[in-house]
């Protein structure tokens, strides 16, 4: 595990800023290309937003406050570039289109090597509105707790409890209405 306040010391030091920076990228990559990952859908777009992600975080690592851990910074600036991604996609992608390019997506992409259920679960999380699938995501597969992602999102501990509760209700009708 990574020292925060001894990392943010190097960040902040112009000798030692592009060392650290590269601890932190080698640290938290993985866990946001993931998060990322589930948001997006595909690893190209997955990837794009990555580096989006780092560069975003490098052009403002001066003016991080140290209100909050490092990693919940770096994941607010993905999760923040993941919905700016697909707000962009969603401009010219109907809803029926959008169900249909995800099971498409996940079918045509080389790294998913889920069997038909889990295609099945990709598609049902794909179908809802991508606040809902941000909380399901931190909450189901990340296992965060509810008080953590209040403070990576600036949203109340009950609002992100009744979003993961919709989301399981319309994860739960996808599947009995694709029975």
């Amino acid at each position: 595990m990574i020292d925060e306040k001894a990392l943010i010391q190097q960040l902040t030091d112009a000798s030692t800023k592009e060392a650290a920076f590269t601890r932190l990228v080698r640290e938290y990559q993985e866990p946001l290309y993931w998060q990322i990952r589930r948001m997006v859908l595909s690893h190209e777009d997955a990837d794009d937003v990555l580096q989006n992600t780092f560069i975003k975080a490098w052009e403002a690592i001066g003016s991080f406050r140290q209100e909050s851990r490092i990693q919940t910074w770096l994941f607010r600036i993905a999760i923040n570039e993941s919905l700016n991604h697909l707000a962009r996609k969603k401009q010219s992608v109907s809803l029926e289109q959008k169900e249909g390019s995800i099971a498409a997506t996940l079918a045509a992409d080389s790294y998913f090597n889920g069997d038909e259920v889990q295609q099945q679960f990709q598609e049902a999380i794909g179908t809802l509105p991508d606040k809902q699938r941000l909380v399901f995501n931190l909450k189901y597969f990340d296992e965060m707790k509810y008080e953590d992602m209040s403070d990576m999102l600036g949203t109340s501990v009950g609002a992100l409890k009744a979003s993961y509760h919709h989301a399981v209700r319309k994860i739960t009708d996808f599947f009995k209405n694709n029975d």
